[in-house]
């Protein structure tokens, strides 16, 4: 039975789609795990810390919950994302109805062309360097995508959807408030949506981070665009799958009313458990400082190993680069047990990088330190 073809002889899906990145990561994992003193894995970006006593709380005393929960979200989340983006990113005039939780926001970048109603006519953007996301829901819908980090790039095409990712993954980049007011007025003029990646958006180190519907952006006026918020890694909550949207109030009704249909629901507890993160700022102020302890302790010992930090002042990555194909920089530091991704995952662009993420405990992090100091 090949490859591309089901038993049926229809085409795969999954053969339109690119290899799943971590799967090409075997080889280089064993090496990192034979270091004597164990692997450091820097690779993947999954929280290790644990969660806040108030979340865990708040989901203990909604678990009796047997009936079916609301794909629109409780009044009590809406309310609370609301509040938290005004009060921590002084984004204003947000109604609650433009609100919309999410099965993690994985899963929402993944559909999102797909509940947008997105196909082979139309064109999506992606940033140059990439989560890989971006481009999987764009074949996901038969879309086709270009990678473009400038308008001029895009010339007289008119795209359907363009992404942004500020701060970036990979590369902790921020894109500043003129940049992204030109974004906004060019896909205004041509009607396209605008769907702004924002969960790094309260990890701002060298630089002060703004949200695609702060005023200062899009002038208080939310038409046509979507911003993407996580609580996996400001509040540890990947493992509940806590994410939502927010914006146009019409596109967030359609987004809503496909949604229904295809049952996308988050579950009533862990909508609960974020309300509880929503409306804590002092849980959310430890985890950012956790961060950036690690970001002080990694930064400057990468440096003094060799390595050239890229963009970075963001986010919860470091860029780096020893000027030679990612692979080499992964087989170095994985002889000294340490495992990072490749920059290629996130696009050509990043041949020559790796990313090293900051989520390891505080003792994994002194470990790399040491190793790539001694």
């Amino acid at each position: 039975m090949s490859a591309e073809r089901s038993h049926a002889g229809r085409p795969r899906r999954s053969a339109t789609l690119p290899t799943f990145p971590w799967d090409t990561l075997a080889d280089v994992t064993t090496r990192a795990r034979s270091h004597p003193d164990g692997i450091v894995d820097l690779s993947v970006g999954s929280p290790v810390d644990p969660v806040s006593p108030l979340i865990r709380s708040a989901l203990a005393a909604a678990s009796a919950s047997p009936g079916y929960p609301t794909t629109a979200g409780t009044p009590a989340l809406r309310a609370a994302a609301a509040n938290a983006l005004q009060r921590r990113f002084g984004i204003t005039g947000l109604a609650e109805h433009a609100v919309l939780p999410a099965i993690g926001t994985k899963e929402l970048i993944a559909w999102l062309p797909t509940l947008l109603g997105f196909g082979p006519d139309d064109l999506i953007v992606v940033p140059e360097l990439a989560y890989p996301t971006y481009e999987v829901g764009a074949l996901l819908a038969g879309a086709r995508v270009v990678r473009a980090d400038a308008l001029t790039q895009l010339g007289p095409q008119r795209p359907a959807l363009i992404y942004l990712n500020s701060p970036s993954n990979p590369t902790g980049r921020v894109l500043g408030v003129d940049h992204l007011r030109k974004v906004v007025a060019w896909a205004r003029e041509r009607d396209a949506i605008v769907a702004s990646d924002e969960c790094y958006l309260g990890l701002g180190w060298d630089a002060a981070p703004i949200s695609v519907l702060h005023p200062d952006v899009c002038d208080g006026d939310h038409t046509g665009l979507l911003a993407l918020h996580s609580l996996s890694k400001t509040s540890s909550l990947a493992g509940y799958r806590a994410g939502f949207a927010a914006g146009d109030p019409e596109l967030i009704a359609e987004l809503l009313a496909v949604r229904k249909h295809a049952g996308m629901m988050v579950p009533g507890p862990v909508q609960a458990a974020m309300v509880a993160a929503l409306d804590d700022d002092d849980h959310e102020h430890k985890q950012r400082n956790r961060y950036a302890r690690r970001r002080a302790a990694l930064l400057p010992a990468l440096t003094e190993a060799g390595f050239t930090i890229d963009h970075s002042e963001a986010g919860l990555y470091l860029w780096a680069t020893r000027g030679e194909p990612c692979r080499d920089t992964m087989a170095w530091l994985a002889d000294r047990g340490i495992l990072v991704a490749p920059g290629e995952f996130y696009g050509p662009g990043g041949s020559h990088h790796v990313r090293i993420a900051l989520t390891a405990t505080d003792e994994r992090i002194a470990a790399a330190v040491h190793r790539l100091t001694a």
